[in-house]
């Protein structure tokens, strides 16, 4: 097939398209700019486009016609590519679509990793250890990876790894043999408008996955009804390993039981596997001495990072980036305790993303209003001054953790290069 993926640079589209030219399809596509997973691409010789006004798909469609127009769910419905596709009729499909019919093409087992917090660093570290154990394995991750391309297949593989974002409800479109949730804690508020929406969505992905491995008090929240497809963690069962942070900890101890379950490997060759996981790109990605990015923008993912980095310094410097102002309103009082880590604090403006028009832009001194330890912590702009900041704190051996799904990491980048 001749398969054309808008936003083909994301860190969701851009692993399917790799995944789908190692089938042997025929890629190309598009993209507003550069993203991180272009360099991947260009490596394996898939074309595309920097701009999306049209005129390149028109393009490549006239020489040849296109059979999937493939998009992201953040593809606006006037989107020039996506109404000139549908003009042509060609076929028009957000990515899970696609996902699911090359997976089943391929007659693959899916074990479907997703939750709230710690999908990405759960499937990297999913995908590294089957890897060391010579396991045959084909995946998807929303990420760069220093081990692996984003997204592969191996035509030796009989499983399909993916990370299953719950935005958009995604993972409802999948049945897995095995699902594996990190945690649950109410978040999307554009895609769930309550918590019991929420719960809801967990609740029917786990009646259509054939075996689920999750924690207890996540099983509990959601409202699971035990039965023999489950294997529910306690508290007592997170692995003793040498892996900072004590997130980490309870997302390689659900990788060990799904291991345990495919019966993919030795036990103790397993663990010494995944105690070498080198991490994956934004999460807690170390970006020079003393200074670390990670892509975590819930008060849940602040406190576990916060967590971990005080396993490896005992001063710690946050800068935070909040990402929707929809969450904020949504999850502002969660921030109350979840800072207390921190020696000192840096509040940048909300990166804003599909937001509701009627909602207030919520302030970044509105948000530290409400924090127990406000007097540590000090708004802040991407600018000169902050980056001074950063360098005195890096200078005077405090570790500095820079978070959020927005254009801080870029901003890093770029201070860095400078």
């Amino acid at each position: 097939m001749r398969i054309y993926f808008s936003g083909i640079g994301g860190v969701g589209i851009g692993p399917l398209a790799e995944i789908a030219h190692d089938m042997g399809h025929d890629i190309i596509g598009s993209d507003l700019t550069e993203g991180l997973v272009t360099d991947e691409l260009r490596r394996k010789d898939i074309s595309f486009a920097i701009g999306q006004d049209g005129s390149f798909l028109r393009a490549v469609h006239q020489e040849q016609p296109i059979d999937w127009f493939v998009y992201t769910a953040a593809l606006p419905a006037d989107h020039p590519e996506l109404v000139l596709a549908q003009s042509l009729g060609i076929r028009v499909a957000k990515r899970d679509e696609l996902l699911a019919y090359l997976i089943k093409e391929k007659g693959l087992k899916l074990i479907a990793v997703t939750g709230t917090h710690g999908k990405t660093t759960t499937t990297g570290m999913l995908v590294w250890t089957l890897q060391q154990l010579e396991v045959p394995v084909s995946y998807s991750v929303g990420t760069t990876l220093s081990f692996s391309p984003s997204g592969h297949y191996d035509p030796a593989s009989q499983y399909f790894i993916y990370e299953c974002d719950e935005y958009d409800r995604n993972f409802l479109h999948f049945f897995p043999d095995v699902a594996i949730i990190t945690s649950v804690d109410y978040d999307h508020p554009d895609s769930f408008p309550t918590e019991a929406d929420y719960k809801a969505a967990f609740l029917q992905f786990v009646s259509q996955s054939t075996q689920t491995i999750a924690w207890q008090k996540d099983a509990d929240y959601v409202g699971v009804l035990p039965t023999g497809t489950q294997w529910l963690l306690k508290e007592s069962e997170v692995a003793s390993l040498h892996l900072a942070g004590a997130h980490n900890r309870r997302n390689a101890s659900l990788v060990l039981k799904a291991i345990e379950f495919l019966q993919a490997g030795d036990s103790a060759a397993a663990v010494t596997a995944i105690e070498q996981f080198p991490g994956t790109d934004r999460r807690f990605e170390k970006l020079a001495e003393n200074l670390y990015s990670d892509y975590g923008h819930h008060p849940q993912e602040i406190a576990a990072t916060l967590q971990m980095a005080r396993e490896l310094s005992d001063r710690v410097v946050l800068v935070y980036q909040p990402h929707q102002n929809r969450r904020q309103h949504e999850l502002r009082d969660q921030y109350q305790d979840c800072l207390a880590l921190a020696d000192a604090t840096y509040w940048l403006p909300t990166y804003l993303s599909r937001e509701d028009p009627s909602q207030t832009i919520l302030t970044p001194q509105e948000l530290i209003s409400g924090l127990s330890n406000k007097e540590s912590v000090t708004a802040a702009e991407l600018d000169d001054a902050l980056w001074s900041k950063i360098q005195a704190a890096r200078q005077s051996g405090a570790l500095v953790l820079c978070m959020g799904a927005g254009t801080i990491d870029q901003w890093l980048r770029q201070r860095l290069a400078a």
